[in-house]
């Protein structure tokens, strides 16, 4: 009897915590859907720079190529330091990489 309460009990904060997650899931949208935005802009750019590669990309310009791949694809949260890495590597300024094509 006490090992069935004791499973019950476990189910029930199981799906508590299972519902708070997806509430934490949901109030993290909006940051995440800025890095998607951020990643899409930054693979625009690359590509009419003339690479097609995101690996080629960060090789030559001495970027963590894993971690660049993860910012194109807005799952890596960037620092200004890298993001300002980025900027210069990509040959624009801060305001051409947040113009009228990042909204």
């Amino acid at each position: 009897m006490f090992l069935t309460m004791l499973h019950i009990s476990f189910i029930s904060l199981f799906f508590v915590l299972m519902k708070n997650k997806k509430k934490s899931d949901k109030a993290s949208k909006g940051i995440d859907s800025d890095l998607v935005k951020l990643g899409k802009r930054m693979r625009q750019l690359r590509i009419k720079k003339g690479y097609t590669s995101f690996e080629m990309f960060a090789y030559d310009n001495e970027l963590p190529r894993v971690l660049y791949g993860n910012y194109e694809k807005g799952t890596g949260n960037i620092t200004y330091k890298n993001l300002m890495k980025v900027i210069r590597s990509l040959g624009v300024s801060t305001t051409q990489i947040f113009n009228d094509e990042f909204d």
